[in-house]
């Protein structure tokens, strides 16, 4: 690698801002290993990295198992050499009102985004430690402020919002940024399932979203992704403990 790579890690990665966000970090010139459960999409995403130019390898286990992310972590650098950055990006929702919202419910949303980001971030700041350089990025959501039927969500959200502040304290004597992008409203797979499962119209949505914003339209995965790069650069070395609101509006949070 030349000195102006590092290498990255991002969860969460077979689809929607996973693979955005694995797309840039690659374009920038990383070297990145995506991480996620489902394998055809997972690979997938890596081939078509490859096929642009970039490096990129699979690596599949679940981020709510501590165990597989320390092997995770152990394979990234095996593979090659370092991990220097890590986008926690993994999620899932289970939308629901409280009197409908099921123990299930609750434990898979806060387990994928809260505890997996933890595990993940436990994981790759050994590396980082040893090497006095690192950039953790986590994937938050507007959503942190409340959302109706997101109790879960919105839980975990705005608790990857105290663990960035707070990591951020710990690990900055090593050379370690922590941040947070926090997205609003983006067109992915993930909100549009959302919508199909609720039975609403995502049109519908969008057009709600949109008439919300400063920005007329609706958020796009690379939005997030070129966020994400700004954190994971040289030029943030001075930047931690922040949370960006990628909105299309102002913050509220």
């Amino acid at each position: 690698m030349t000195g102006t790579e590092r290498v990255a890690l991002v969860t969460g990665a077979s689809q929607g801002l996973g693979a955005a966000i694995a797309h840039r970090l690659a374009a920038d010139g990383h070297p990145v290993a995506l991480l996620a459960r489902r394998v055809p999409e997972l690979d997938a995403v890596a081939r078509a990295i490859r096929d642009e130019g970039g490096r990129a390898i699979s690596v599949v286990a679940d981020v709510t198992r501590a165990d597989q992310m320390e092997s995770a972590v152990e394979r990234v650098v095996s593979e090659w050499g370092s991990l220097d950055i890590l986008v926690s990006n993994a999620g899932v929702t289970r939308d629901a009102l409280i009197h409908r919202m099921t123990d299930e419910a609750w434990f898979t949303v806060v387990n994928t985004h809260l505890t997996g980001a933890f595990f993940a971030a436990r994981a790759a700041q050994r590396p980082m430690v040893e090497r006095r350089y690192g950039r953790i990025v986590f994937i938050g959501s507007t959503s942190s402020a409340g959302w109706r039927g997101q109790t879960n969500y919105s839980a975990a959200k705005a608790g990857l919002q105290g663990m960035t502040r707070t990591l951020a304290v710990e690990l900055g004597r090593f050379g370690i940024t922590v941040n947070l992008v926090s997205p609003g409203h983006i067109d992915s797979e993930l909100t549009r399932g959302t919508a199909e499962r609720l039975g609403v119209d995502y049109a519908e949505i969008a057009a709600e979203r949109i008439a919300s914003n400063a920005i007329k339209r609706v958020g796009r995965p690379a939005d997030v992704a070129n966020a994400v790069s700004f954190f994971a650069g040289e030029e943030a070395s001075y930047v931690t403990g922040q949370i960006l609101n990628v909105s299309g509006k102002p913050s509220i949070v």
